[in-house]
């Protein structure tokens, strides 16, 4: 009677495991071909940006990807053709088939070959290059730059400004998160005269293996990155859950340029609404905002580069928003461009940021 019991409460749970992930997951699929001859492209790489999850396609140049539920932009490239990108919504099995286009190969001949390229530019601004691109974090000296080599820098004297481009994906290993980075680098731009600094591009994450002691820590040190990340915010946001999560928005005022004042609630429709037929959360801030994350100290290493008291409890970051965010529940957003940081966050680069598949 027992073995009875146990066997049906197993094959409970296991279909309620299914169901479970039926519901939590998509699978996006379909094929990858050419498209004057629509011919199938095989070796074409299809991923989730930002994410763990991509796969090459095969002979048919099909492929398939389970994704959880949620938003994200999917990449798809192939030597030769201009890669393109989709936003994609994770709720529902869906079949997304890609036609791309061979590219004009003189215009990216004539880039590379730029008479604004600097010579030497690797060990000019190598280094500079990484601590803005990769961070000066104590996490960043864990990150390794693999094919350095790929790099082009160009200085442009008359705007003052340092654009970084790659001739191939910049890969990147992450040995303090345990990820593997290949990062297409679209452009890194770097303006003197106020020091902005702005790079796009799209990044695939690879876990790496290790022994349970590295597996252990690695677990340990993304825990710690999360908590309080831009992550961290927007799906506290999107849970409702800001205040439990120990976050804090304040606004500028809009007569004191100086002076931050408490939003009662950060959800009133003024800044957030969320539409129950779509699943998007909208989010404006119609001044700079001062988020606060109260639950942990800034690291020691941000508050000496920052030239800050050592003895600051909380971390504090702004954000600028050209135009509303769409938030999606894994905590992607768009348009991403619509997005400015200063303070906390900004000092966070690629070193310190999780995919957007990360669970804590």
């Amino acid at each position: 009677m027992k073995n009875i019991i146990l066997h049906r409460t197993c094959l409970f749970l296991f279909v309620t495991l299914i169901s479970f992930l039926g519901h939590t997951q998509a699978i996006i699929s379909g094929k990858v071909v050419d498209s004057e001859t629509k011919t199938p492209l095989e070796g074409a790489s299809v991923f989730a940006q930002n994410t763990t999850r991509g796969v090459i396609t095969n002979k048919e140049g099909d492929y398939r990807i389970i994704l959880n539920k949620g938003g994200y932009e999917l990449v798809i490239s192939f030597t030769g053709y201009s890669s393109q990108t989709i936003n994609i919504q994770a709720d529902a099995d869906k079949q997304i088939d890609i036609e791309l286009k061979k590219e004009d190969k003189s215009m990216s001949e004539v880039v590379i070959t730029s008479s604004n390229e600097v010579p030497d530019g690797l060990e000019k601004y190598g280094q500079f290059f990484l601590k803005n691109f990769i961070g000066a974090t104590p996490f960043a000296d864990s990150c390794t730059l693999k094919n350095p080599e790929a790099l082009k820098f160009l200085y442009y004297r008359r705007s003052d400004r340092l654009k970084v481009l790659a001739t191939e994906p910049l890969l990147i290993a992450n040995n303090a998160l345990g990820y593997n980075l290949r990062y297409e680098l679209d452009s890194f731009v770097f303006y003197n005269k106020n020091s902005i600094c702005s790079y796009r591009g799209n990044c695939l994450y690879t876990v790496m293996e290790g022994d349970t002691a590295q597996q252990a820590l690695w677990a340990k040190n993304r825990q710690q990155t999360y908590l309080g990340s831009r992550l961290h915010f927007l799906r506290s946001y999107y849970d409702s859950t800001l205040k439990q999560d120990g976050f804090t928005v304040d606004m500028l005022s809009r007569t004191d340029a100086h002076q931050f004042q408490r939003l009662a609630n950060p959800y009133d429709t003024s800044y957030y609404y969320y539409n129950d037929s779509t699943g998007n959360a909208e989010l404006w801030f119609p001044q700079k905002a001062s988020i606060t994350y109260t639950k942990k100290a800034p690291e020691a290493a941000y508050l000496q580069q920052s030239h800050l008291p050592l003895n600051v409890k909380m971390q504090i970051s702004y954000v600028d928003l050209s135009d509303a965010i769409l938030i999606k529940e894994n905590g992607y957003f768009l348009d991403q461009r619509s997005w400015t940081a200063q303070g906390y966050w900004s000092w966070k680069n690629l070193a310190d940021q999780l995919p957007y598949d990360y669970e804590p």
